[in-house]
Order: structure tokens, then C-alpha cells, then sequence
């Protein structure tokens, strides 16, 4: 008698092989270089991360992580499409294959990495979740706001951190829930709510666009971790490593002090580290399918991962972040990438 071996799946891993029997897994590399640009989904505006200029030219770390793939992919940072997402439909589009790469603020977890069809390609922004509250209501701490009514943006981790924080600390609330962050800073400062939380970075960020930001103070506690960086679709391994090594580079090059401003200079490096880097060693490219000089293009058009942090949100920037954690290893931080070798 013959046995059949019946194989009972869950309905994740039945979506699983749905979304890889897809026309969109493993054709991204190809589809993007075939089309001539990169499609990026970022925020609808959060200063420092992605948010557009008067003139509509987008700016932050978010969308200079895409603008580094394009650079090591066409040799040129500006053949980027970029494509305002809500925090509701931003894994939706890039499931669809409506973007090729989401850079918006994006926190790492555990179920949007296995149930989700997708990988995050890397850390960009290492950040917490924190509270912002005005300064006349003179709260020192997250510990005294017990009862207080606070904004927050639908469909984000921070919904959950919020919600645990305040049960472990026997404390209450009313969630005044808003679709994107600019409804968030709007409800807060027409005092609909009496605290906003989100992400530190995001709460510095949207204090810019009070029209007094020092009339808000953000307090020190940070209730959880939030790992933000690029996410691609599962099932195309050459697309993630392309767009996982193009932020690597940058980390190694500031590791290795390579600057857009010397980057023409350490072409001529005898240390073998940089060569292999910058392109000065024949052979590195091919892995990526890349011209060997993709990291050069990489650094000299968008700067190693410290002139993007600093240019963005850093003490020269209108957010005036420290870099924290997101220093380097060897300079009190945990950013880190594997070596180019």
C-alpha cells in the first residue's frame, strides 16, 4: 500500500509561495536596470528622513539610501522616482511591486521580516520611541502622563509600544489616531492632544514645522527600539544585496575615512582595504553585477553614512541630532558593516 505524505501549510507560507510565484520575485534587478531608475517610496514629509522642498526636491537620510542604489547601480544618484507613502500602504506598494525599495522610516521587527514577503536590507537609522509634550505643561517625565490624550500615527509600531508602556506602568490614555505624521503635529499643536509620540528622530523632525519648535520639549525616555532602514521584496537575492551593500559602503567608507571631498584621492590608495572599495582592485563589481567603481559612485555623489547623517539630521542640520547610536562602532556607536574584502 502506498502512503501519501499530505503536507499541511500555514496560510503565511501559502501566501508565501503565492507572492514568490508572483511576477515580481527575482526580476527586480533586471526590471529596474531595464527601465533606467529606481522607485522609491519614502514618507509624505518628515524632515530629515524624506520630505520635499519648496521646489519639490526630496531630501533626508531616507532618500539618500535610495539615491546611493542608484548611484552604484547607473553611476548616477539622480535616477531615483520618489513616491509619497502613508504609514498604512507603504508595505502594500512595495508587495504590489508598485516601488522597487521602501526608505521610509521603517521599523525592523520580527513579523515584518517572516510574514510579509520581504527583508530589510539593513539599519540606516538606529532610534527609539519617545514622547514630545509642551513646554508649559511642565512634564519632566513619560512617567507623569497618566491620563493624558496623545496623537499618534495609524499603523505603525509605535500604536503597540504605546500601549504596552502605559499597561506595565498602570497608566491611562486616549488615543487620538492619525493617518500620516503631518495630521499628527497639526493635531498637536491645535492641542487636540497633550502629548505626540512617534520615533525620537520623528518627533525632532516634526517640532520643526511648529511655528515655535522651542515651545515643545521631547522628554528623555525611550521605551523601545527601533531599527529603521530599507526594505526590498523577497525572492530576488541580487536586488538585496545591491541595495544592502550600497548602505555597507557607505558605512565602511566613513570607517576608512573616505569622503566625498577626498574620494578622487583614495583612487590612488595603496591601502587594499580602500582599493576594494573605491574600485582601485579589479573584480569587485562583477559580484554585484555592478562596475567596480559602484561604491566610488556611491561616496562621491551622496557622501559615506557621517556626511549623510550630519547633512540631514545632524548639529548642522535644523534637527541638530547627536549621532548617538548611530556613531560608528570604534567611536562609541553600534553602527557597523561587514568588510568589503
Amino acid at each position: 500500500m502506498t502512503i501519501k505524505k499530505i503536507t499541511v501549510m500555514t496560510a503565511t507560507a501559502v501566501a508565501g509561495m503565492m507572492f514568490m510565484g508572483s511576477a515580481q520575485a527575482g526580476a527586480t534587478f533586471d526590471a529596474v536596470k531595464k527601465k533606467g531608475f529606481v522607485q522609491c517610496g519614502v514618507t509624505t514629509g518628515l524632515p530629515g528622513f524624506s520630505a520635499p522642498d519648496e521646489k519639490g526636491n526630496w531630501t533626508g537620510i531616507d532618500v539618500d539610501t535610495c539615491r546611493a542604489v542608484a548611484a552604484a547601480m547607473f553611476g548616477d544618484a539622480t535616477k531615483v522616482n520618489f513616491k509619497p507613502l502613508n504609514a498604512k500602504e507603504r508595505f502594500t506598494a512595495l508587495q504590489s511591486g508598485e516601488i522597487d525599495i521602501l526608505s521610509r522610516n521603517t521599523t525592523w521587527t520580527y513579523t515584518r521580516d517572516t510574514s510579509l514577503g520581504l527583508n530589510f536590507a539593513g539599519v540606516n537609522y538606529y532610534d527609539g520611541q519617545g514622547f514630545m509634550v509642551s513646554k508649559k505643561l511642565g512634564v519632566k517625565s513619560a512617567l507623569e502622563l497618566s491620563g493624558a490624550a496623545i496623537c499618534i500615527q495609524a499603523g505603525t509600531t509605535t500604536e503597540l509600544n504605546l500601549a504596552d508602556y502605559f499597561r506595565a506602568n498602570k497608566m491611562e490614555y486616549t488615543a487620538i489616531t492619525y493617518d500620516t505624521s503631518e495630521e499628527t503635529i497639526k493635531g498637536f499643536e491645535a492641542g487636540r492632544c497633550d502629548v505626540l509620540t512617534s520615533d525620537q528622530s520623528q518627533l525632532y523632525g516634526l517640532r520643526t514645522k511648529l511655528p515655535d519648535p522651542a515651545s515643545a520639549v521631547v522628554l528623555p525616555e525611550v521605551i523601545s527600539k527601533e531599527p529603521l532602514g530599507p526594505v526590498v521584496r523577497q525572492g530576488d537575492d541580487e536586488w538585496f544585496n545591491l541595495v544592502k551593500w550600497s548602505l555597507f559602503a557607505q558605512l565602511n567608507a566613513e570607517e576608512l575615512g573616505v569622503t566625498s571631498k577626498n574620494v578622487d584621492q583614495m583612487l590612488k590608495s595603496a591601502d587594499p582595504s580602500i582599493k576594494r572599495l573605491v574600485g582601485g582592485e579589479a573584480g569587485f563589481g562583477k559580484f554585484l553585477g555592478l562596475d567596480d567603481k559602484w561604491a566610488y559612485y556611491i561616496v562621491k555623489q551622496v557622501g559615506n553614512y557621517g556626511e549623510m547623517f550630519e547633512r540631514n539630521v545632524g548639529q548642522g542640520s535644523p534637527l541638530q541630532i547627536s549621532r548617538g547610536l548611530n556613531a560608528l562602532w570604534n567611536k562609541g556607536g553600534i553602527q557597523y558593516a561587514p568588510p568589503v574584502r
